[in-house]
């Protein structure tokens, strides 16, 4: 009986979020993963897409396979599911049919629905569920997190090194875009600001993750393919080489229109440049003073031509980000996941 009572529980892990080069949720996925395994692993086994009943089966991307057959996963054990994504955040993402965009989202709110136990990158969207007919006490905030040991400052000799396998300039202040190739994204804002400052270097690392449906593709590819001459477009980058990418900036600047919680965001915080964003509700309540914030293209310019022309902003800017790193510091959500996990199981 005791054996019994000390013997581990077991974690199935569902996902095919890695499939998709670029996006944030692959990401997000591995590090979850990477974390639980290495920290709670005293407590649990974890498993990767097996073929099992486990303990707990914990969704992190919505397969039609895996609705069909969570009743028989789940038959003895907790199901919970990792949302990331809500129907009004696809639709700024990719282009579908109206007739197939209103199966899907119904389908997407469906498979929420028959989770025991839902879990939530941002608070902003325990609301949201709520409206979807899902009871607040099934919904759990823990927030994303990144490796220090993957994502960290490098030497000024490193840093030089990455501007030139990138095919930067040395000298040249640059502004980062890290994320997939989209309207939503704010594409057409980071290309304005670009326009507007023809002597900094703007990049942007990632691609068109969904192809052709992504919003924008065909506008987008037009620019891709002829850039303006200060836009470097380096397209899906592997995720063992973004670190370098992170390095070779000067600031991170997501001009996203809507967003859950980017983990391109906390990556460049752990690379300790500081982070530019539209003004949206949504960061308020996790990133609370960590980054720099406009409404619109020209508030942007203003930020950026600060940080590069004002060295004791630039610094406290980077001090934000150091603050944000260190708020999401790997012991503290760990304990969130443990928390988590063992309250499922009572």
């Amino acid at each position: 009986m005791e054996k019994e009572k000390n013997k581990k529980k077991t974690i199935n892990m569902m996902s095919q979020a890695t499939s998709v080069k670029g996006q944030g949720v692959g990401s997000a996925y591995i590090e979850q993963v990477k974390l639980v395994r290495e920290g709670l692993s005293d407590k649990f086994d974890i498993y990767e897409n097996a073929k099992m009943a486990a303990d707990i089966t914990h969704y992190h991307t919505f397969n039609p396979s895996y609705f069909l057959l969570k009743n028989k996963r789940c038959k003895n054990g907790a199901s919970v599911c990792y949302v990331h994504t809500l129907p009004e955040t696809m639709d700024k993402s990719i282009k579908i049919p109206k007739w197939a965009r209103k199966i899907f989202y119904a389908y997407i709110i469906k498979f929420y629905k028959v989770m025991e136990h839902l879990v939530v990158v941002n608070p902003y969207f325990i609301d949201a569920l709520e409206n979807y007919g899902i009871p607040r006490d099934r919904v759990t905030y823990i927030p994303n997190f990144v490796d220090t040991d993957r994502f960290h400052p490098v030497s000024e000799e490193e840093k030089e090194k990455a501007r030139k396998e990138f095919g930067l300039l040395k000298d040249k202040f640059t502004v980062l875009c890290a994320g997939q190739l989209q309207v939503r994204k704010g594409a057409f804002d980071f290309l304005k600001c670009a326009e507007l400052m023809p002597d900094v270097q703007f990049v942007w690392a990632g691609g068109f993750s969904f192809g052709v449906i992504s919003d924008g593709y065909k506008e987008l590819t037009k620019v891709v393919e002829n850039p303006p001459d200060n836009v470097k477009f380096l397209g899906i980058v592997e995720r063992e080489d973004m670190n370098k990418v992170y390095n070779a900036a000067d600031v991170m600047f997501l001009p996203s229109y809507d967003e859950l919680f980017p983990m391109t965001v906390l990556e460049a915080m752990c690379v300790n440049i500081p982070v530019l964003l539209r003004e949206l509700p949504i960061y308020e309540n996790i990133l609370f003073d960590f980054y720099a914030s406009a409404k619109d293209v020209d508030g942007f310019v203003t930020e950026l031509e600060r940080m590069r022309n004002d060295k004791e902003y630039y610094k406290i800017r980077c001090e934000g980000s150091l603050k944000g790193n260190r708020y999401y510091e790997k012991s503290s959500v760990l304990k969130m996941w443990d928390d988590f996990y063992t309250s499922v199981l009572k």
